[in-house]
């Protein structure tokens, strides 16, 4: 009998070990909450009182470090808050209720206080710190009513390993004074101080390594902190690649589960680089028709028909040319009446999945609806998949065809394209010199690691290029694409005429915005831009490293790319052409 009552209270001992994890985990959060409202209120107070300059901007350093403590579950629990808290100094425009919301928080306030802090901004000022304050206080009040548990924490810092490599070291957040490594180490201090509340009187095989990586991680941002000079391929490769592998298998030595939903970065990953870390499935809109090999077979032969145009002359392959990444090499395709042009630049087809919406607009949301916008539009395909349905059911060869790939077999506009976007998801398979590279399957030459280098850095084109998509679509969530608007210019080096995604949603912040695009198998895909008016990578690097629209002289006040010259050398323009022609898929390599 006493055996028995010693096991029951083991058992109670370690369930209450167990339960009060996730609950300490919320305590320290509070705590750290409630820290980062005190280092706001004192960078309030140096406004208030005209402090000097270095005293404001040293506060705010540590106000926006501070927030690096919450942001692992602020992100993961309360990302709507933690958006007014730390998103992007942009106005948005919500499309349910036709409104532009003004941009708030920590990287508004950067603007006002770096490089220069002007007391004429004072008034300015003081109200976006009153607004960061108010929504500190929504983060208080929501976490409390957080329902932490074991699985979510650990889901939790493995995002934040994510984030550290898409977000952090990128300088997404940090976009003016920089100061994203030693913010990066205040992330990986708050990996570590949860982590320490789990290996607590447990026994886990790996944790001595996992403190290890985090020691060595930490040493590494104190003693590497120019932003330019950043070996970001090492940090990733030897430290968080490791680290989130280890949190991974720490989690499953504790029998915690991994979290049960499908989204568009698999909760399985154990690397944001894995071979499958990444969805297509996720990324539809029709979860109950899986992509399966019939469909693929189905939607290729059905890519190369032309039977889907409306004079049977023209099918999706005449534009999208397989050994061109599926793009056609021309500015822009010829119309279907061979005589006029398209409108914009035909886009690659490769690795497109792992979007939230399409074409340069932005203006569907599916695959499935590309598809169809492309084959009805009069200027391309001028099709109708009613009719493309009816002509299809008299061909017994298709026939069978729908039959492997449907369960009823039916032929009908659903089924076309459904079949012809499982074909263009199935191209979505990441295999390129820079995903083996990261796999520690290659290893880079001198200039590609830097070109790397420079890309998630001084060149800060992964801040719109986020890492590994290389598209606009934003991690570690990946639950939504963006656009930017950057100045393009015409032939005649003018700003173009093509307003983008105005068009669809009317709103001013939208002219001249177009979609972020993947630049996987870039080298394969000129010419460059929505209007192809760039005929070399040489070319597209100049307009960026000069500052887009505004360093080209044009007036567009709403442009998202910074105007500041990038000041890249002729090395370093190079090296970073060396990257780019490491994203091109084995399969396209000579």
């Amino acid at each position: 009998m006493k055996k028995i009552y010693c096991l029951l209270f083991l058992f109670a001992f370690a369930a209450c070990q167990k339960k009060n994890r996730h609950q300490e985990i919320n305590k320290l959060f509070q705590k750290d909450i409630t820290f980062l409202i005190e280092k706001v209120a004192e960078l309030k107070h140096s406004v208030e009182s005209d402090s000097a300059e270095t005293q404001i901007q040293k506060q705010f350093l540590e106000a926006h470090k501070s927030y690096k403590k919450v942001e692992l579950l602020s992100e993961y629990y309360s990302p709507a808050v933690s958006k007014s808290i730390n998103g992007p100094a942009i106005p948005e425009f919500e499309q349910n209720d036709n409104i532009t919301v003004p941009p708030e928080g920590f990287q508004v306030i950067e603007e006002l206080v770096f490089p220069k802090y002007n007391k004429k901004n004072k008034k300015e000022l003081l109200q976006e710190i009153g607004i960061l304050s108010a929504n500190l206080i929504r983060l208080e009040k929501v976490s409390n009513s957080n329902e932490l548990t074991d699985a979510h924490v650990f889901d939790a810092m493995r995002l934040e390993v994510y984030r550290i490599i898409t977000l952090g070291i990128t300088g997404f957040d940090s976009p003016v004074v920089l100061n994203s490594l030693p913010e990066a180490k205040v992330s990986l201090e708050t990996i570590e101080k949860y982590y320490q509340v789990y290996i607590e009187n447990s026994e886990v095989s790996n944790s001595n390594e996992v403190l290890g990586i985090l020691k060595k991680g930490k040493k590494y941002l104190q003693a590497n902190n120019n932003f330019n000079a950043f070996d970001r391929a090492y940090f990733i490769k030897e430290i968080l690649n490791p680290l989130s592998k280890d949190l991974f298998k720490t989690q499953s030595e504790l029998g915690i589960p991994l979290m049960k939903e499908q989204r568009g970065l698999k909760v399985n990953a154990q690397t944001l680089f894995d071979k499958e870390a990444f969805d297509t499935e996720a990324f539809s809109g029709f979860p109950d028709y899986q992509t399966t090999p019939e469909k693929i077979a189905l939607g290729k032969k059905l890519f190369n028909d032309p039977v889907l145009s409306g004079n049977n002359t023209r099918s999706c392959a005449s534009c999208h040319h397989a050994d061109k990444a599926f793009t056609d090499g021309l500015e822009r395709a010829v119309s279907l009446d061979g005589k006029s042009m398209i409108q914009r630049n035909t886009p690659t087809l490769t690795n497109i999945a792992f979007q939230r919406v399409f074409f340069a607009d932005s203006r569907v949301s599916y695959l499935e609806d590309q598809a169809v916008t492309v084959i009805k539009n009069e200027n391309e395909m001028h099709g109708s998949l009613e009719k493309s349905a009816l002509a299809i059911q008299k061909n017994a060869v298709y026939v069978k065809d729908f039959k492997k790939a449907f369960t009823k077999g039916e032929i009908n506009e659903f089924t076309i394209k459904n079949a012809l976007a499982s074909y263009i998801r199935s191209l979505s398979q990441y295999d390129s010199k820079f995903d083996n590279y990261m796999q520690n399957k290659t290893a880079f030459t001198a200039d590609e690691k830097a070109g790397f280098n420079l890309f998630a850095g001084k060149a800060k084109c992964a801040t719109c290029h986020f890492i590994p998509l290389t598209n606009g679509t934003v991690p570690p969530n990946f639950d939504r694409s963006e656009s930017e608007i950057l100045g393009v210019p015409n032939k005649n080096k003018k700003l173009d005429g093509d307003l983008g995604k105005y068009v669809i949603t009317q709103a001013a912040i939208h002219k001249n915005s177009f979609k972020t695009p993947t630049i996987r198998n870039i080298e394969l895909t000129a010419p460059y831009m929505h209007n192809g008016v760039y005929k070399t990578l040489e070319e597209v690097i100049d307009f960026y490293d000069q500052g887009g629209g505004l360093g080209l002289g044009f007036d567009l006040p709403n442009q998202t790319l910074p105007e500041d010259k990038l000041n890249l050398s002729d090395k370093e323009k190079k090296q970073l052409i060396a990257f780019m022609k490491t994203l091109t898929d084995k399969k396209y390599v000579k």
